[in-house]
């Protein structure tokens, strides 16, 4: 089983999906947003004992709709769900969404990380900023966008390294694309104690996130705990969200099994994930384009790809950080590559 970056080793890399970003400098936060060009076929997996969510309910099985329009992730905490009622005006005014007699209405799932505090301002009057950045990110969406310090990771921190916006793509030996976006704002580590090894090393295509690979021998404080904030991790207050897509044709369970296996990529590149001060999630949208229907080993190789997949997202996400005067905590390069 061979896998392989695709084209631009983007979440895009899934043909009919497109990326936008839109970030506030003075409060450090953002949003991105996920348009899809078509209806498309959605699930969400939460593992995170600390989730902030809208419209995920019907995102279940055995519920009536089946597809979506745009999916949101964004920082602002609960705040930040008010970014999805901008991309909905977005979508609207194109006419995008499900008719109801006269009336459309844009379905747009939506998840938030904590970024309360982190340095910004977050003084901004009676309304928060996030309806109009979720606008203004749906506009910009597009096949190219930024990582690192951008849309809903520009605010983000994990345990001793400044978070970001990550993503990758992989194409299985059979031609089906999976590809991942994330923002990565966890309350533990993406390295290997006091390294600069990523823990999603083994699954690092080229030198996407630095080409450190794995270290000699694992440092003996590998497996310690280290965590954000410390005393200063209550529930709500980190969260890793993220979007896994393909273009093989799956179920509505079908796309929800795969949210299940892309979880195992936060696994296999935060230590540790799925914490009761964490709301992670993903979710998963399948396109469809490809008209192959997986089964059996295909099956369980799509949800291999997706682990390995969102593992480098989250790798890259941390990697691309910029710094910026008041940071909390140092970025990766200005760490370990200060060239």
């Amino acid at each position: 089983m061979a896998f392989r970056a695709g084209t631009r080793n983007l979440f895009t890399d899934v043909a009919g999906l497109r990326v936008g970003n839109a970030e506030d400098p003075r409060i450090r936060s953002g949003v991105t947003v996920v348009v899809c060009d078509k209806p498309t076929i959605a699930a969400v997996q939460v593992l995170g004992g600390a989730p902030g969510t809208r419209e995920t309910d019907l995102l279940e099985p055995h519920n009536s709709v089946a597809e979506v329009h745009a999916i949101v992730l964004s920082g602002g905490s609960a705040f930040g769900l008010d970014s999805a009622s901008g991309v909905q005006a977005c979508l609207r005014e194109r006419g995008v969404g499900v008719r109801v007699h006269d009336q459309s209405i844009p379905i747009v799932p939506a998840a938030i990380l904590f970024d309360l505090i982190n340095g910004g301002d977050k003084d901004w009057g009676r309304y928060p900023p996030y309806r109009e950045l979720g606008y203004e990110a749906a506009e910009r969406a597009a096949e190219t966008f930024a990582l690192g310090t951008a849309g809903a990771g520009y605010g983000a921190l994990t345990a001793g390294l400044k978070g970001g916006l990550g993503s990758a793509s992989t194409v299985l030996g059979n031609g089906i694309t999976v590809s991942a976006l994330v923002a990565v704002n966890a309350v533990g580590a993406v390295t290997m104690g006091d390294t600069r090894h990523f823990w999603a090393a083994p699954f690092e295509i080229g030198n996407e996130f630095g080409g450190a690979g794995l270290p000699a021998s694992v440092p003996g404080d590998a497996s310690d705990v280290r965590l954000k904030f410390r005393s200063g991790n209550s529930p709500a207050a980190n969260t890793t969200i993220a979007v896994i897509a393909t273009d093989a044709v799956l179920s509505k369970a079908g796309a929800k099994r795969l949210a299940m296996s892309a979880h195992d990529g936060f696994a296999r590149a935060i230590w540790p994930a799925h914490t009761p001060a964490d709301g992670d999630l993903v979710f998963a949208l399948a396109t469809g384009g490809s008209g192959v229907v997986l089964e059996g080993d295909a099956s369980i190789e799509l949800g291999a790809a997706a682990a390995a997949t969102m593992a480098r997202a989250v790798a890259r996400g941390v990697f691309e950080a910029e710094a910026a005067p008041g940071d909390y905590f140092p970025t990766w390069r200005s760490r370990w590559d200060p060239r």
